[in-house]
């Protein structure tokens, strides 16, 4: 794996646009940006537990349209809701403003899922698995390096997701191990969490959204 350098020049530029603005608030972004656009339908409720929460941050497919790695985020949701049907579930999704902590936003849809399991994402890919009885900075499995994560991942995790919901024990999906990846990555990485955060809204309330592909 290399360093996106023309990626992190771009982010750097976007960020040192949006603080020299003297603007707090992220200009909005087209709705259908990156091959899918995600439909509000209004505050989430609580389902069956037949059923998953994928729980987004702030900036996913809204200022943000690819991963660290420039997964597209349509390919993202694709798998990982395909690796929950697989299961014979059904994935709902939930974007949260209020902050970028994935742990934070997984652990508040969890606590709302009829089966009490919940995946949250990052823009930039880093994916938590969560579960409603424990606490915030604990979970069912973590996959902290953003840039070891690929479609086939994504669509494992999915998978694992449903299995902890119909209450049974999978295996960990696998992690592919690179000393060297957050070395590498970890500029970027710096860069995209700021302007993650740069969408977040404090006193906005998560939003269920439909997924549409374009």
């Amino acid at each position: 794996m290399q360093i996106n350098e023309q990626l992190i020049r771009e982010i750097v530029l976007e960020v040192v646009k949006s603080y020299g603005n003297g603007s707090s608030a992220p200009a909005p972004s087209a709705p259908e940006v990156g091959g899918v656009r995600l439909e509000e339908m209004g505050a989430p409720r609580s389902g069956g537990r037949d059923e998953v929460f994928l729980a987004l941050a702030p900036a996913f497919s809204t200022g943000q349209h690819k991963t660290i790695t420039n997964i597209p985020h349509k390919d993202v949701l694709r798998e990982i809701i395909a690796g929950i049907e697989e299961e014979g579930l059904k994935a709902r999704v939930v974007k949260y403003y209020e902050s970028s902590d994935v742990a934070y936003f997984a652990s508040r849809a969890a606590k709302l899922c009829g089966s009490g399991i919940a995946i949250g994402v990052q823009s930039k890919g880093t994916t938590v698995i969560h579960q409603k009885d424990l606490p915030q900075l604990s979970n069912l499995e973590l996959f902290p390096q953003a840039p070891l994560i690929d479609l086939e991942t994504y669509r494992a995790i999915g998978k694992n997701a449903a299995e902890y919901a119909k209450g049974e024990s999978p295996n960990p999906v696998p992690v592919k191990n690179d000393q060297m990846a957050r070395p590498k990555y970890q500029a970027a990485a710096a860069l995209l969490h700021i302007k993650e955060t740069e969408y977040v809204q404090p006193d906005k309330a998560p939003v269920e959204v439909a997924v549409k592909y374009n």
